[in-house]
């Protein structure tokens, strides 16, 4: 069993603030108390709350978030990859990606990446692997791909196939070319074979949806402080898989990719998915 957390250097020289701020909201913690979690703060379940009053499915559009994670980690495992590079981890909770991996495959190698500090103290005692396999975290800021590459190749041979998992994390990049950006130098940096897993935050209107009360709850986000966050509809997702290609069913709601059986289906909730091969 391997495990480590290091510190990456940012592209400047300096470190990745290492100080936990309680006095304003974070995605990372928020997106815990919609799960049901305890690892956040009054600010957190405040922001989360003022969110519900707009978007009351919110804490369902997380849980079918997390069942998304999985059904791709399993897709992907299925198809041959031992290899996983999660972006923007945020709390550990159940099922995260190497356990989901893991149970498939016991030798499955994985890599967090995250620069929120609470999620290091977590990591620290929680993401732990089992000894056919690897599990590694490093804190950074994923719009560092240089150092976040170079730091995976701790863990990862990144001459051979790795799922780029980017789940909930480009929603946080709010320029469409700096988020395009940001995906190709990765993709760039991985080996035929890999694949590219993506949830983002949809301002979609459907029968379902409500386009607006979802941008209604990103403005309440913004205005309390808490970490930037923008909506995009599934063109503009679909966009960002970029050279990439997109497999079926396309870019469609979480609970729509690959549901589990069921003789009802899932309602659509505002975060929307995908999964391509390169």
């Amino acid at each position: 069993m391997i495990f480590r957390w290091r510190w990456i250097p940012l592209s400047d020289g300096s470190e990745v603030n290492s100080r936990i701020d309680t006095n304003v909201p974070h995605s990372a913690r928020v997106w815990d108390y919609w799960l049901g979690g305890k690892e956040n703060y009054p600010v957190d379940r405040e922001a989360g709350e003022a969110v519900l009053r707009h978007l009351p499915g919110i804490a369902l559009s997380a849980r079918q978030d997390r069942a998304f994670l999985g059904r791709a980690v399993r897709f992907v495992a299925g198809n041959g990859i031992r290899q996983f590079l999660d972006l923007g981890t945020g709390l550990p909770t159940v099922d995260n990606t190497h356990e989901v991996a893991q149970r498939a495959r016991p030798e499955s190698r994985i890599v967090y990446v995250d620069n929120d500090p609470l999620v290091l103290l977590h990591a620290r005692a929680l993401l732990t692997s089992t000894k056919e396999g690897a599990c590694d975290y490093i804190q950074a800021d994923i719009r560092d791909t240089r150092a976040v590459l170079d730091g995976a190749a701790a863990t990862l041979d990144l001459d051979r196939p790795v799922a780029l998992m980017m789940l909930g994390v480009l929603n946080h990049i709010l320029d469409d070319d700096e988020a395009h950006g940001l995906v190709a130098d990765l993709l760039r940096g991985l080996a035929p074979g890999s694949y590219l897993v993506i949830s983002h935050t949809c301002d979609a209107t459907t029968e379902e949806l409500d386009g607006e009360a979802m941008r209604r709850a990103v403005r309440e986000v913004m205005e309390r402080g808490g970490t930037p966050i923008r909506a995009r509809s599934p063109k503009e997702i679909e966009a960002l898989f970029g050279a990439a290609r997109l497999l079926p069913p396309g870019v469609v709601s979480c609970s729509r990719w690959h549901p589990d059986p069921s003789p009802w289906p899932e309602p659509e909730v505002p975060h929307f998915s995908g999964v391509a091969a390169l």
